[in-house]
């Protein structure tokens, strides 16, 4: 019998998880409060409700007596997917859980309770007791970032007073619950690590490694691509994944994709940064899909209907391949998009999301996205040199 799947959310790096259900023979009910977004076209119905209204999703999901609900690739709607399944009686992971892992200062609060590693910082709703927290501590680099924005949103480093009100506005341009995290920034020892992983039971089945790359004349905190396979030694592997196990046992966490951000200091301290209990954007799953076979986003879809997800296991890869995400330092009209003729034969995939004369924005978070791809590369070596070179071989063109 053919079941019914509720995806909350219905943008570009979203068609992913629409598209798998489809090919898994499902109907697909795509809901959000933008019906121009693209995925809703591959689904069997839409409707026009906002993914962060619990209620309304209830209301909707028992109406059309959903078997399975999925937020992919969405901090925003985890929680609301997680509250919908535990009413309904679906598979689910508990939703206490779930708001720890997309509220960044409960997550923190969780870390530091039970023994992780976790920088200094506090919580302010109000520009005054900030700045002067802030002013208290000078002389440190600091993060300021919303508690509950994704994509990067509003996430700044700071190291002068004189940077701290335009970073603070525009945190506050992105939160909804208008709170504030300021914490002490934690310089890294190689890539930041970004991945999709995969936990069933009480294990990880599948334990994502991917490095994320950066474009340092834009926002050095918004990733530009990720590549696979990863330079992260065998030792911090294991490192991270023996913590992150521990993590999700004690979030008592049951199934499901969860994306996982995390760094090495220079004295090989792991810092976990983010967990969210979900896969992936930024074309993530659809890399790893390409890289070793393994499409994790069928297998969330499998696990929000109660159905078996027992062989997903990790695959050897069979070749190296990052995602890109195609973006411009510089706000003006896009007038269309230059590739080198080195790297032309190995891009797999390519979306621009933009015509000609359109007004696109410098690269400061991930709505300012121009487009994305998948591009396949020889060796490790050669796809991190292109990476951390892009502009050597992707140039967006704009002019004034």
């Amino acid at each position: 019998m053919q079941k019914k799947i509720m995806l909350l959310g219905g943008n570009y790096f979203q068609m992913t998880a629409t598209k798998a259900a489809k090919e898994l023979g499902h109907y697909v009910i795509s809901v959000d409060y933008l019906p121009d977004n693209p995925a809703h076209k591959y689904a069997d119905e839409y409707h026009n409700v906002s993914t962060t209204d619990k209620e309304a999703v209830l209301a909707l999901a028992r109406e059309l007596n959903i078997d399975g609900i999925v937020s992919y690739a969405s901090d925003v709607s985890a929680p609301t997917a997680a509250y919908v399944a535990e009413k309904m009686g679906l598979p689910t992971n508990p939703l206490k859980s779930v708001e720890i892992l997309t509220n960044k200062q409960k997550f923190r609060d969780f870390l530091y309770n039970n023994g992780f590693n976790v920088p200094n910082g506090r919580v302010f709703e109000d520009y005054d007791s900030a700045k002067a927290y802030y002013k208290a501590i000078q002389g440190s680099s600091i993060i300021i970032k919303p508690t509950d924005s994704s994509g990067s949103k509003g996430v700044h480093k700071i190291q002068s007073v004189e940077e701290f009100d335009m970073a603070w506005h525009d945190a506050q341009k992105y939160s909804r619950n208008h709170q504030i995290f300021l914490e002490q920034y934690i310089e890294k020892q190689g890539y930041e690590i970004d991945a999709d992983s995969f936990w069933l039971g009480d294990k990880f089945v599948f334990f994502g490694v991917m490095d994320q790359h950066n474009d340092l004349q834009c926002n050095p905190y918004v990733p530009v691509g990720l590549s696979i396979p990863s330079v992260l030694s065998l030792k911090r592997r294991e490192i991270a994944e023996i913590e992150l196990t521990k993590l999700m046992r004690l979030l008592n966490m049951r199934f499901g994709a969860c994306n996982i951000e995390y760094i090495f200091d220079k004295q090989d301290n792991l810092y976990i940064l983010e967990v969210g209990p979900r896969n992936g954007g930024n074309l993530i799953t659809d890399t790893i899909k390409y890289a070793c076979g393994v499409d994790l986003a069928k297998y969330t879809i499998k696990a929000a209907l109660g159905e078996s997800c027992d062989d997903l296991k990790l695959e050897e890869y069979c070749c190296c391949a990052s995602s890109f995400i195609l973006h411009t330092p510089i706000t003006g009209k896009y007038k269309g998009l230059w590739i080198s003729d080195e790297i032309k034969k190995d891009i797999f995939h390519l979306d621009i999301f933009v015509k000609q004369g359109d007004v696109v924005q410098k690269f400061d978070n991930a709505d300012m996205a121009i487009g994305a791809a998948i591009i396949r590369f020889s060796d490790i070596k050669e796809m991190c040199s292109c990476m951390d070179n892009m502009d050597k071989y992707i140039k967006v063109l704009v002019t004034d």
